[in-house]
């Protein structure tokens, strides 16, 4: 379902997941991220995903590979949200 770019007045990234390996999130973190997003899709005004980026990083640390894996939500309003969360 395709959707009508000309309604979309604000667009705001939503990432979960952890990009940055300073700072890896935790379950906490990401199911926080998580529901950030869904508040966004849900709460008045509606938004909707317009686009979506999913990435992934491959580190070495000493002997160990870590796989970074994170998504990127961007998601449209119709108008600005009185309060989008971070």
């Amino acid at each position: 379902m395709a959707v009508d770019l000309t309604e979309i007045a604000y667009v705001k990234r939503f990432v979960v997941g952890s990009s940055n390996p300073e700072k890896l999130h935790d379950e906490a973190e990401i199911e926080r991220q998580m529901q950030a997003l869904n508040e966004a899709l849900t709460s008045y005004p509606k938004g909707k995903i317009i686009a979506c980026e999913r990435s992934f990083a491959l580190l070495s640390i000493n002997e160990h590979q870590i796989v970074l894996q994170w998504v990127v939500y961007h998601v449209g309003f119709t108008r600005k949200p009185a309060e989008v969360r971070e």
